[in-house]
C-alpha cells in the first residue's frame, strides 16, 4: 500500500501519519477478527467529545457473517465493486439528543467525526485499508439496522488488508493514489469571514 507522504507534501511541520492516512480501496478479502476490529474501535472511544457526551455509535458486520449481506446490500452498486472484498463494513452513527439533558446535542456530528478520525487513523497505524463513504441508503440503514429516531446516520466505512491495485478496475485503478488537499489559505482566515 503507498504512504501518503511519498506522493503527498505539507506546508507545515506535521507528523508523517496525517500524510501517510489516505483512503485506498483496494482490499484482499481476508478476514479481520473482531479482536482486530476493536481495537480501532477503541482509538475511537478516546475522541474528544463535548461535555463528555459521547454521541457516537458504531454498526459493524465482518464479511461471511449473516450480517454481511444486510450491510453490503446498504451501498451504492459504484461502492459495492470494490467493498466486494472488505473484511468489514461499519456505519457510524451520532446520538441527536443529549442523554444527560435530553437538549438537542449540536455537536453529535463533530463529534462522531472525530471518532471516525481517530478509527481512521488507527487502521492506519495498523496498516489497514480503511475508507470512509456516503454512497450508500441511508433511510435504508435506519429501517434495516434499528437506529432509533433519535440517532443520526453519519456515514460508513470499509476497513480491510490491502491489495494490490490490480483487483480493482481499470478505472478504480487510475483512481488509487492519495489525493492531495485545497491551500490552507482556502480554508483558514483570522478573523471575519474571508474566504471564497
Amino acid at each position: 500500500m503507498i504512504k501518503g507522504s511519498t506522493v503527498r507534501q505539507a506546508d507545515h511541520a506535521i507528523d508523517c501519519l496525517f500524510l501517510d492516512r489516505w483512503s485506498p480501496r483496494a482490499m484482499s478479502g481476508e478476514a479481520l477478527s473482531v479482536d482486530e476490529l476493536l481495537i480501532l474501535f477503541e482509538a475511537a472511544r478516546w475522541a474528544p467529545s463535548s461535555g463528555n457526551a459521547q454521541p457516537w455509535r458504531m454498526l459493524f458486520a465482518r464479511r461471511d457473517t449473516p450480517e454481511w449481506p444486510i450491510f453490503f446490500g446498504l451501498l451504492a452498486s459504484g461502492n459495492q465493486a470494490w467493498c466486494v472484498r472488505a473484511a468489514a463494513l461499519v456505519v457510524f452513527v451520532s446520538r441527536t439528543i443529549h442523554q444527560g439533558t435530553g437538549r438537542a446535542a449540536v455537536t453529535h456530528s463533530y463529534d462522531t467525526g472525530a471518532a471516525w478520525g481517530y478509527f481512521a487513523l488507527q487502521g492506519c497505524l495498523k496498516g489497514y485499508v480503511v475508507h470512509g463513504m456516503e454512497g450508500f441508503d441511508y433511510e435504508r440503514a435506519r429501517r434495516e439496522l434499528n437506529i432509533p429516531q433519535d440517532y443520526q446516520v453519519e456515514a460508513m466505512a470499509a476497513v480491510g488488508r490491502p491489495a494490490p491495485k490490480e483487483v480493482l478496475s481499470a478505472a478504480l485503478q487510475a483512481r488509487e493514489t492519495p489525493s492531495g488537499r485545497r491551500a490552507l489559505g482556502e480554508t483558514v482566515c483570522e478573523g471575519v469571514w474571508q474566504l471564497g
